[in-house]
């Protein structure tokens, strides 16, 4: 399988299967798609057939697929979404977990709890020696010491059962102060910092309890922050809706502001919602992209304004293995999340939603895990898709975001067709980066 195309007066083409990138011109581009060829002298389209010919013999053009049988991913563990606490100090208006409290009451994880979260990864990871963690919410730093002994807590297990935890933390900011960035500093191996973009933008969408924008409560943190992180892992990172559908603008604010690690999301809401981006919207937004392209190609020659999007960022050479393309991110199996109460879920967007209730990890010992629905996770990929039999993009995406399917269309195995088209556009225009800087 092969996919043509032109980004401007550039034109491309993907093999899909072999992972070769092409630069080409008006002409091959015409003859893959069959358009027209009337315009063109009929020896050189005849030498470009015989070149188009000549690299399908050599498997970097139209190759075959492998023949590949999908196993079934594994069922231990390796990486936890630990819900530090179940309430926020903002009040988003887009946010899928209801202020925080993923429609559920108010809670806050106990030691306790977060204790034997850490064991039954350690526990449920078989041979893997690295573990993860990410510590999410709700806002996670409203339940800071409970964070901190967690870590603490972890480290000496792991050192005792020959295991090695890497710590994530996500945060609006606010309580982000000198003491607690220089903590998360130390302790973190990532870090991201939740951020909308222009302080218009932020402001009317992430509010603080009271109804305030939130912008000027935490940018100073973020800044203080970036200049102590050095090149350590972070993020900057926004959801745009269809109120700022110009978001281009946004990353590039936030780059202005010294920020290098950036990822905008795309919002996931019904069609009902006042912030959803629609299918109509996508014209805008795959315009928004190409903008974002240029800007990023031009910026990224200078030293001063060089800056990585997450979603430019396009392994052909060095990316995952075949296998790990066709499963995805093995929500329900290898990635597992557990609320403040020890409910197990398979991801944090399945938190609260009671027929994917796991387990809990004070009662897994001898209750165990709903193997059922484990199982069915477990099972998906791009195989199980009919979907994404055809699409080109499929080896990068691996079908996508299963919490999205179902609540969009109440099957893991139908993607949700929105986040499918926005994630084409995308690779096109990091196939078009990755071929100015590198071809």
């Amino acid at each position: 399988m092969i996919h043509a195309f032109n980004f401007k007066d550039n034109y491309f083409v993907y093999d899909v299967e072999s992972g070769s990138l092409h630069e080409t011109d008006k002409m091959i581009f015409d003859i893959l798609k069959n358009n027209d060829l009337s315009a063109y002298d009929a020896n050189a389209v005849a030498e470009a057939k015989a070149e188009i010919a000549s690299l399908k013999e050599q498997g970097l053009l139209d190759a075959s697929a492998p023949e590949y049988t999908m196993e079934e991913k594994r069922l231990d563990v390796k990486a936890m979404c630990l819900h530090v606490c179940h309430d926020c100090n903002l009040r988003c208006g887009y946010c899928f977990a209801k202020e925080g409290t993923y429609s559920g009451p108010k809670e806050m994880l106990s030691l306790e709890t977060a204790k034997k979260a850490m064991d039954f990864l350690i526990d449920n990871s078989a041979g893997r020696k690295i573990l993860e963690v990410d510590f999410f919410g709700g806002e996670p730093l409203m339940n800071l010491d409970v964070l901190k002994q967690t870590v603490e807590y972890a480290k000496e297990q792991a050192a005792k059962k020959g295991k090695v935890f890497k710590f994530t933390t996500t945060t609006n900011g606010v309580l982000l102060n000198k003491e607690t960035s220089d903590y998360l500093n130390k302790e973190m191996d990532n870090v991201v910092l939740s951020i909308d973009g222009r302080k218009e933008v932020n402001d009317a969408v992430r509010k603080t309890a009271n109804g305030k924008g939130s912008f000027d409560y935490f940018i100073d943190n973020f800044k203080y922050f970036r200049s102590i992180r050095g090149d350590k892992s972070y993020f900057v990172r926004g959801t745009f809706t269809n109120k700022n559908l110009d978001f281009s603008q946004d990353v590039l604010f936030m780059n202005d502001l010294g920020f290098d690690q950036i990822s905008i999301e795309p919002v996931v809401l019904p069609d009902d919602h006042s912030l959803a981006i629609k299918e109509s919207d996508l014209p805008v937004v795959f315009e928004e992209y190409e903008k974002l392209a240029e800007a990023y190609l031009e910026r990224r020659q200078d030293s001063e304004k060089w800056f990585s999007f997450f979603h430019f960022v396009l392994h052909l050479n060095d990316g995952p293995c075949y296998k790990k393309r066709l499963v995805g991110c093995g929500a329900g199996s290898e990635y597992i999340a557990v609320a403040p109460n020890g409910d197990i879920y398979p991801c944090h967007q399945f938190v609260g939603e009671k027929q994917f209730l796991l387990g809990n990890v004070h009662t897994v010992e001898k209750d165990g895990l709903n193997d059922e629905i484990r199982h069915k996770f477990a099972k998906s990929s791009i195989f199980t898709k009919p979907d994404c039999q055809n699409c080109w993009a499929k080896y990068h995406c691996s079908g996508g975001c299963n919490a999205n399917a179902i609540h969009f269309n109440g099957d893991m195995d139908k993607p949700y067709k929105i986040a499918c088209e926005m994630m084409r556009k995308r690779l096109e225009c990091s196939m078009y980066i990755f071929a100015k800087e590198n071809l």
